[in-house]
Protein backbone atom coordinates (compact mmCIF):
# COMPACT_ATOMS: atom_id res chain seq x y z
CA UNK A 1 0.00 0.00 0.00
CA UNK A 2 1.38 3.43 -0.93
CA UNK A 3 2.09 6.08 1.71
CA UNK A 4 -0.75 8.09 0.19
CA UNK A 5 -3.30 5.37 0.89
CA UNK A 6 -1.93 4.77 4.39
CA UNK A 7 -2.14 8.48 5.19
CA UNK A 8 -5.70 8.60 3.88
CA UNK A 9 -6.64 5.69 6.15
CA UNK A 10 -5.05 7.51 9.11
CA UNK A 11 -6.90 10.72 8.29
CA UNK A 12 -10.25 8.94 8.01
CA UNK A 13 -9.74 7.14 11.32
CA UNK A 14 -8.78 10.28 13.28
CA UNK A 15 -11.72 12.27 11.90
CA UNK A 16 -14.13 9.48 12.75
CA UNK A 17 -12.90 9.12 16.35
CA UNK A 18 -12.85 12.90 16.92
CA UNK A 19 -16.46 13.17 15.74
CA UNK A 20 -17.60 10.52 18.21
CA UNK A 21 -16.39 12.28 21.37
CA UNK A 22 -18.85 14.62 23.04
CA UNK A 23 -17.30 17.91 24.15
CA UNK A 24 -18.85 17.48 27.61
CA UNK A 25 -17.12 14.13 28.17
CA UNK A 26 -13.80 15.78 27.33
CA UNK A 27 -14.40 18.67 29.74
CA UNK A 28 -15.37 21.39 27.28
CA UNK A 29 -18.38 23.70 27.78
CA UNK A 30 -21.76 22.74 26.34
CA UNK A 31 -22.78 26.18 25.14
CA UNK A 32 -20.06 26.69 22.54
CA UNK A 33 -21.54 26.90 19.04
CA UNK A 34 -20.35 24.00 16.85
CA UNK A 35 -20.67 23.34 13.15
CA UNK A 36 -19.67 19.67 13.36
CA UNK A 37 -20.29 16.88 15.89
CA UNK A 38 -17.64 15.90 18.37
CA UNK A 39 -14.47 17.76 19.23
CA UNK A 40 -12.72 20.41 17.21
CA UNK A 41 -9.16 19.81 16.05
CA UNK A 42 -7.84 22.47 18.40
CA UNK A 43 -9.57 20.76 21.32
CA UNK A 44 -7.93 17.43 20.53
CA UNK A 45 -4.60 19.25 20.24
CA UNK A 46 -5.18 20.88 23.63
CA UNK A 47 -6.00 17.54 25.26
CA UNK A 48 -2.97 15.89 23.66
CA UNK A 49 -0.70 18.82 24.55
CA UNK A 50 0.42 19.35 20.95
CA UNK A 51 0.07 22.31 18.63
CA UNK A 52 -3.11 22.69 16.63
CA UNK A 53 -1.04 22.93 13.45
CA UNK A 54 0.74 19.64 14.16
CA UNK A 55 -2.49 17.78 14.94
CA UNK A 56 -4.17 19.28 11.86
CA UNK A 57 -1.32 18.00 9.70
CA UNK A 58 -1.56 14.57 11.34
CA UNK A 59 -5.31 14.40 10.68
CA UNK A 60 -4.81 15.59 7.13
CA UNK A 61 -2.48 12.66 6.58
CA UNK A 62 0.59 14.74 5.86
CA UNK A 63 4.01 13.10 5.92
CA UNK A 64 5.24 14.47 9.25
CA UNK A 65 7.51 13.17 11.99
CA UNK A 66 5.55 11.25 14.62
CA UNK A 67 6.74 9.75 17.92
CA UNK A 68 5.19 7.04 20.05
CA UNK A 69 5.00 9.43 23.01
CA UNK A 70 2.91 11.94 21.07
CA UNK A 71 0.72 9.17 19.66
CA UNK A 72 0.05 8.03 23.22
CA UNK A 73 -1.17 11.53 24.03
CA UNK A 74 -3.38 11.63 20.93
CA UNK A 75 -4.74 8.17 21.81
CA UNK A 76 -5.70 9.37 25.29
CA UNK A 77 -7.29 12.53 23.92
CA UNK A 78 -9.40 10.50 21.50
CA UNK A 79 -10.25 7.93 24.18
CA UNK A 80 -9.00 5.05 22.04
CA UNK A 81 -9.24 1.41 23.08
CA UNK A 82 -6.12 -0.75 23.11
CA UNK A 83 -6.99 -2.17 19.68
CA UNK A 84 -7.62 1.32 18.29
CA UNK A 85 -4.33 2.54 19.76
CA UNK A 86 -2.49 -0.27 17.98
CA UNK A 87 -4.33 0.57 14.77
CA UNK A 88 -3.24 4.20 15.09
CA UNK A 89 0.38 3.13 15.66
CA UNK A 90 0.34 0.87 12.62
CA UNK A 91 -0.98 3.62 10.37
CA UNK A 92 1.07 6.51 11.77
CA UNK A 93 4.39 4.76 12.35
CA UNK A 94 4.17 2.11 9.63
CA UNK A 95 5.62 -0.36 12.13
CA UNK A 96 4.90 -3.50 10.12
CA UNK A 97 6.17 -2.38 6.73
CA UNK A 98 9.50 -4.22 6.93
CA UNK A 99 7.96 -7.31 8.48
CA UNK A 100 5.25 -7.88 5.88
CA UNK A 101 5.33 -11.39 4.45
CA UNK A 102 4.35 -12.22 0.92
CA UNK A 103 0.64 -12.67 0.34
CA UNK A 104 -0.35 -16.30 0.51
CA UNK A 105 -3.65 -18.07 0.89
CA UNK A 106 -3.24 -20.83 3.43
CA UNK A 107 -5.46 -23.81 2.62
CA UNK A 108 -4.50 -26.21 5.42
CA UNK A 109 -4.55 -26.10 9.22
CA UNK A 110 -2.50 -28.25 11.55
CA UNK A 111 -3.85 -31.50 13.06
CA UNK A 112 -4.27 -30.07 16.57
CA UNK A 113 -6.51 -27.27 15.32
CA UNK A 114 -8.51 -29.80 13.31
CA UNK A 115 -9.00 -31.79 16.52
CA UNK A 116 -10.22 -28.69 18.34
CA UNK A 117 -12.71 -27.94 15.56
CA UNK A 118 -14.04 -31.47 15.62
CA UNK A 119 -14.36 -31.43 19.42
CA UNK A 120 -16.61 -28.36 19.23
CA UNK A 121 -19.48 -30.62 18.21
CA UNK A 122 -22.38 -28.25 18.81
CA UNK A 123 -20.56 -24.94 18.52
CA UNK A 124 -20.22 -23.78 14.92
CA UNK A 125 -16.57 -22.80 14.47
CA UNK A 126 -14.65 -21.27 11.57
CA UNK A 127 -10.91 -20.64 11.13
CA UNK A 128 -9.84 -17.68 8.96
CA UNK A 129 -6.52 -16.14 7.97
CA UNK A 130 -5.46 -12.48 7.88
CA UNK A 131 -7.46 -11.96 4.68
CA UNK A 132 -10.58 -13.47 6.27
CA UNK A 133 -10.09 -16.42 3.97
CA UNK A 134 -11.82 -19.50 5.43
CA UNK A 135 -9.26 -22.26 5.97
CA UNK A 136 -11.12 -24.53 8.38
CA UNK A 137 -14.58 -25.26 9.83
CA UNK A 138 -16.54 -27.95 11.60
CA UNK A 139 -19.75 -29.82 10.82
CA UNK A 140 -21.85 -27.44 12.91
CA UNK A 141 -20.58 -24.45 10.93
CA UNK A 142 -21.34 -26.22 7.64
CA UNK A 143 -24.89 -26.82 8.85
CA UNK A 144 -25.60 -23.36 10.24
CA UNK A 145 -23.81 -21.32 7.56
CA UNK A 146 -22.77 -23.02 4.33
CA UNK A 147 -21.12 -26.20 3.18
CA UNK A 148 -17.84 -24.44 2.52
CA UNK A 149 -16.48 -27.57 0.86
CA UNK A 150 -18.75 -26.81 -2.11
CA UNK A 151 -17.20 -23.35 -2.55
CA UNK A 152 -13.93 -23.06 -4.56
CA UNK A 153 -10.94 -22.33 -2.32
CA UNK A 154 -10.22 -18.94 -3.88
CA UNK A 155 -13.82 -17.84 -3.21
CA UNK A 156 -13.94 -18.79 0.48
CA UNK A 157 -13.50 -15.26 1.74
CA UNK A 158 -15.77 -14.70 4.74
CA UNK A 159 -16.35 -10.98 4.13
CA UNK A 160 -17.19 -11.55 0.48
CA UNK A 161 -19.53 -14.45 1.26
CA UNK A 162 -21.45 -12.31 3.76
CA UNK A 163 -22.30 -9.93 0.92
CA UNK A 164 -22.72 -12.37 -1.96
CA UNK A 165 -24.50 -15.43 -0.57
CA UNK A 166 -28.22 -14.98 -0.05
CA UNK A 167 -28.20 -17.75 2.59
CA UNK A 168 -25.91 -15.66 4.79
CA UNK A 169 -27.68 -12.36 4.10
CA UNK A 170 -30.99 -13.84 5.23
CA UNK A 171 -29.53 -15.84 8.14
CA UNK A 172 -28.89 -13.13 10.72
CA UNK A 173 -31.88 -11.22 12.09
CA UNK A 174 -29.67 -8.11 12.12
CA UNK A 175 -27.37 -8.68 9.15
CA UNK A 176 -25.62 -5.31 9.52
CA UNK A 177 -24.73 -6.04 13.15
CA UNK A 178 -23.46 -9.47 12.11
CA UNK A 179 -21.24 -8.02 9.37
CA UNK A 180 -19.84 -5.21 11.51
CA UNK A 181 -18.38 -7.74 13.95
CA UNK A 182 -16.28 -9.27 11.20
CA UNK A 183 -15.38 -5.92 9.68
CA UNK A 184 -14.03 -4.85 13.08
CA UNK A 185 -11.62 -7.81 12.95
CA UNK A 186 -10.86 -7.15 9.28
CA UNK A 187 -9.92 -3.56 10.11
CA UNK A 188 -7.40 -4.82 12.67
CA UNK A 189 -5.63 -6.76 9.93
CA UNK A 190 -5.96 -3.81 7.56
CA UNK A 191 -4.04 -1.64 10.01
CA UNK A 192 -1.54 -4.36 10.93
CA UNK A 193 -0.62 -5.12 7.31
CA UNK A 194 -1.18 -1.68 5.90
CA UNK A 195 1.54 -2.11 3.26
CA UNK A 196 -0.22 -5.08 1.66
CA UNK A 197 -1.83 -3.89 -1.59
CA UNK A 198 -4.36 -6.73 -1.38
CA UNK A 199 -6.44 -4.89 1.22
CA UNK A 200 -6.98 -1.76 -0.85
CA UNK A 201 -7.79 -3.84 -3.92
CA UNK A 202 -10.27 -5.94 -1.96
CA UNK A 203 -11.97 -2.91 -0.35
CA UNK A 204 -12.22 -1.12 -3.71
CA UNK A 205 -13.62 -4.26 -5.33
CA UNK A 206 -16.22 -4.79 -2.60
CA UNK A 207 -17.23 -1.12 -2.67
CA UNK A 208 -17.73 -1.28 -6.43
CA UNK A 209 -19.82 -4.46 -6.42
CA UNK A 210 -21.78 -3.98 -3.19
CA UNK A 211 -23.08 -0.46 -2.41
CA UNK A 212 -23.84 -1.45 1.20
CA UNK A 213 -20.21 -2.40 1.85
CA UNK A 214 -18.66 1.07 1.95
CA UNK A 215 -21.01 2.56 4.62
CA UNK A 216 -20.51 -0.49 6.83
CA UNK A 217 -16.75 -0.32 6.31
CA UNK A 218 -16.63 3.37 7.20
CA UNK A 219 -18.68 2.73 10.36
CA UNK A 220 -16.69 -0.32 11.44
CA UNK A 221 -14.81 -0.30 14.73
CA UNK A 222 -11.36 -1.74 15.46
CA UNK A 223 -11.64 -4.82 17.64
CA UNK A 224 -9.54 -7.99 17.72
CA UNK A 225 -12.20 -9.93 19.62
CA UNK A 226 -15.69 -8.45 19.39
CA UNK A 227 -18.15 -10.01 21.84
CA UNK A 228 -21.30 -10.37 19.76
CA UNK A 229 -24.73 -11.85 20.48
CA UNK A 230 -26.23 -13.10 17.23
CA UNK A 231 -29.77 -14.26 16.50
CA UNK A 232 -30.22 -16.41 13.41
CA UNK A 233 -33.34 -17.47 11.53
CA UNK A 234 -32.16 -20.75 10.08
CA UNK A 235 -34.04 -22.17 7.06
CA UNK A 236 -34.38 -25.60 8.74
CA UNK A 237 -33.82 -25.11 12.47
CA UNK A 238 -35.65 -21.81 12.89
CA UNK A 239 -34.57 -19.43 15.63
CA UNK A 240 -31.00 -19.96 16.90
CA UNK A 241 -29.04 -17.73 19.29
CA UNK A 242 -25.28 -17.67 19.66
CA UNK A 243 -22.55 -15.79 21.46
CA UNK A 244 -19.62 -15.16 19.13
CA UNK A 245 -16.13 -15.49 20.60
CA UNK A 246 -13.15 -14.74 18.38
CA UNK A 247 -9.67 -15.98 19.33
CA UNK A 248 -6.27 -15.49 17.72
CA UNK A 249 -4.52 -18.83 17.23
CA UNK A 250 -0.99 -19.05 18.61
CA UNK A 251 1.81 -19.39 16.09
CA UNK A 252 3.02 -17.58 12.99
CA UNK A 253 0.14 -18.41 10.67
CA UNK A 254 -1.97 -15.42 11.79
CA UNK A 255 -5.12 -17.52 12.05
CA UNK A 256 -8.30 -16.73 13.95
CA UNK A 257 -10.84 -19.12 15.44
CA UNK A 258 -14.43 -17.82 15.60
CA UNK A 259 -16.69 -19.91 17.84
CA UNK A 260 -20.47 -19.60 18.02
CA UNK A 261 -21.58 -20.84 21.43
CA UNK A 262 -25.31 -21.60 21.84
CA UNK A 263 -26.91 -19.17 24.27
CA UNK A 264 -27.84 -21.00 27.51
CA UNK A 265 -31.51 -21.62 28.26
CA UNK A 266 -32.44 -21.55 24.56
CA UNK A 267 -33.25 -24.42 22.24
CA UNK A 268 -30.20 -23.77 20.04
CA UNK A 269 -27.96 -26.56 21.30
CA UNK A 270 -30.85 -29.03 21.25
CA UNK A 271 -31.48 -28.21 17.58
CA UNK A 272 -27.81 -28.66 16.74
CA UNK A 273 -27.75 -32.03 18.49
CA UNK A 274 -30.71 -33.05 16.38
CA UNK A 275 -29.36 -31.92 13.01
CA UNK A 276 -25.55 -32.20 13.30
CA UNK A 277 -24.03 -35.65 13.24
Amino acid sequence: MSDKVRHEALSSFLKKKRALISPQSAGFPIGVRRRTPGLRREEVAQLANVSTTWYTWLEQGRDIKVSSIVLDSVSSALQLTEDERTYLYNLALDVNAKLLPKKTIQTKINPSLKTILKALNYCPAVVTDRYCQIVGWNAAAAYVFLDFEQIPIDQRNLIRLLFTRKELKSLAVNWGHFVRGFLAIFRVYYGRYVEDEWYKQFIDHMSLLHPEFQPLWQQSEVNTAPDVLIEFRHSKAGKMEFNLTSLEVQGNADLRLSIYTPVPETSTEKKLREFVH
